[in-house]
């Protein structure tokens, strides 16, 4: 009891100092033009790059979650991918001129940043709030989650070292060192911060709503894929699924959970489903991976969030091939009542046969109703009048004909690169957007007169 009072009493002390050195930076670097922060931004994508493999050694190792080589490649897509996407625009500063309404909209940092990082991808977005809260001129603390304390305080300490040696101020970019969820809480409610940028699990979510600051918060995703009757190429549909959701064995909430297809192309989808590495269970082999990857209460056990299609079959008691991607089920009911219908953190598919166009869209949005809306749905067709009525749906990006997670990170499509994805008011988030540097700013409107105020007593015709 006395050891865990002093963990906490050091957490919160920690957690002060870090606040406060973080608001000495920033006020130390009020005032930076884009280029100085482009210079320090520069910097620290480079030295991202160049311990990508490090960090993604660390993450692997210290969660237990993932595959190393792609937790290599998200770290590349921050530091590469995205820190020149962000570099190639402005977020401090004159971002336009409308010389005719005669407005010129300014960018302002808005401080101090608390930047919530969870277990399942913790260097990766260590390094994107890093990126996006210098360059938008702010200064950052990252709380990580417990389990994965140490490899974020390194991801931290890389963009840190970077920064300074590029001429920014100490204690720019930090992390809390001994992370529990008291020290996070105080973190949160610190009067040093600005704003909150969450990612993790829904009780992390809520906390950050309930922190009383500014909060761009986002959490979990039930994406669902529907594959249509002008699907262009099944198998390379199927393909792109199966390579979504086994990346970094499934720890991406964009990745699809389900897959819906419509009976007409269903024997040539299916076929290459399985081909590409889909192992399809019977009813025993579900409710086993149900109890390996539920507890009593419903929630997913951590023990099995990233692990292979092949761990979680052997953890379930049952053999699957070596080569095996992703485990898939044949259901035929969405809810709470079926486990494997809802989000799973992991390479594990749930797969739907309907009718037509009109039943595949009322099948997504049932998926989408369970703790999936806002977030994001992939549609593979061609012919505009099957795509065009799923674009009603309560998703923040709607995706055609790619994978949901390249595609919804904004890799494949030209929607802006993000590694955090709002899924908006559908879901209790404040954003629907790809969060990027210009979410971090407030903006001025510095507006001239264009029309003589005193007819503001004018009757108007409409």
């Amino acid at each position: 009891m006395t050891a865990s009072l002093d963990a906490d009493l050091a957490g919160l002390a920690d957690v002060r100092a870090k606040a406060r050195a973080a608001r000495r930076a920033f006020d130390e670097l009020e005032g930076a033009d884009q280029a100085t922060l482009d210079r320090i931004v520069r910097a620290m994508a480079v030295a991202g790059t160049k311990a990508a493999e490090e960090l993604a050694r660390l993450a692997v190792d210290e969660t237990g979650y993932g595959v190393y080589e792609h937790k290599v490649h998200k770290n590349r897509f921050n530091t590469g991918f995205v820190a020149k996407w962000m570099l190639e625009r402005r977020a401090v500063g004159v971002l336009w001129v409308d010389e005719q309404a005669r407005v010129t909209a300014v960018g302002t940092p808005m401080g101090v940043i608390a930047g919530i990082i969870p277990v399942t991808n913790p260097t990766s977005t260590t390094l994107f709030k890093s990126l996006a809260a210098v360059k938008s001129g702010n200064a950052i603390v990252h709380a990580p989650h417990p389990r994965a304390a140490r490899c974020t305080l390194r991801t931290a300490e890389v963009m840190a070292e970077a920064a300074v040696a590029a001429g920014a101020p100490e204690g720019l970019v930090s992390c809390i060192e001994n992370p529990t969820l008291p020290a996070t809480q105080e973190l949160m409610r610190r009067p040093e911060i600005a704003l909150v940028m969450a990612t993790g699990g829904p009780g992390m979510v809520r906390a950050a709503y309930s922190s009383g600051k500014p909060t761009i918060a986002v959490g979990a995703g039930n994406v669902p894929a529907y594959v249509g009757v002008s699907v262009p190429d099944a198998a390379e549909a199927a393909e792109m699924i199966i390579t979504s959701k086994s990346f970094d064995n499934g720890t991406a909430c964009v990745a699809e959970q389900s897959v819906v297809v419509a009976d007409a192309v269903a024997p040539a989808f299916l076929a290459a489903f399985e081909e590409r590495g889909a192992y399809w269970l019977n009813a025993a082999q579900q409710e086993r991976l149900v109890r390996v990857l539920f507890d009593e209460r419903g929630a997913l056990r951590p023990a099995s969030v990233g692990q292979t299609a092949v761990r979680l079959a052997e953890l379930a008691g049952f053999a699957v091939p070596t080569t095996t991607r992703v485990l898939a089920a044949e259901l035929d009911s969405v809810g709470v009542d079926t486990p494997l219908s809802r989000e799973i953190l992991g390479p594990v598919l749930s797969v739907y046969r309907v009718r037509d166009a009109v039943a595949g869209w009322t099948r997504c949005r049932e998926i989408l109703a369970l703790d999936g809306e806002g977030h994001t749905c992939a549609v593979h067709a061609a012919d505009p009048e099957e795509i065009a009525p799923f674009g009603a749906l309560p998703a923040g990006r709607i995706v055609i004909n790619t994978p949901a997670l390249f595609g919804g990170m904004g890799y494949s499509t030209d929607v802006d690169p993000s590694f955090q994805l709002g899924t908006g008011t559908w879901s209790g988030s404040i954003c629907s957007d790809n969060v990027t540097p210009l979410h971090l700013i407030n903006i001025k409107r510095i507006a001239h007169e264009v029309r003589p105020w005193r007819t503001v007593y004018d009757p108007v015709e409409l």
